[in-house]
């Protein structure tokens, strides 16, 4: 009955690929490009959104977005949180001067 499950699971975050992602609010905000897991606790951690908004984005980069920002999912993906605005590390650099690795995802805790 276990193998079952774990089948299903499997399943169902492969199923996540290329949904369109949206606000509550109805906006769109990008497609699910990947689904990071989290292996010890046997879940999903976050999704990453490419394509992105450029009206919630800053540049269109791809995000992560937690998963426990997920509302709903079915044919769209619905975040019941999502910032009005994320910055890219370089603008937040020049606000909080700090030495940051820079990346082509920016993370969204």
């Amino acid at each position: 009955m276990m193998e079952n499950k774990n089948k299903k699971n499997t399943e169902e975050v492969t199923s996540f690929l290329k949904l369109p992602v949206y606000t509550r609010e109805g906006t769109y905000v990008g497609h699910v490009k990947n689904v990071f897991l989290d292996i010890d606790e046997k879940r999903v951690s976050s999704l990453l959104v490419t394509n992105t908004n450029p009206s919630l984005v800053e540049g269109s980069i791809d995000v992560s977005v937690p998963y426990r920002w997920v509302n709903a999912v079915g044919d769209i993906v619905i975040l019941s949180n999502f910032p009005d605005k994320v910055a890219t590390k370089k603008e937040k650099e020049s606000e909080n001067p700090k030495d940051q690795p820079e990346s082509e995802i920016d993370m969204i805790e």
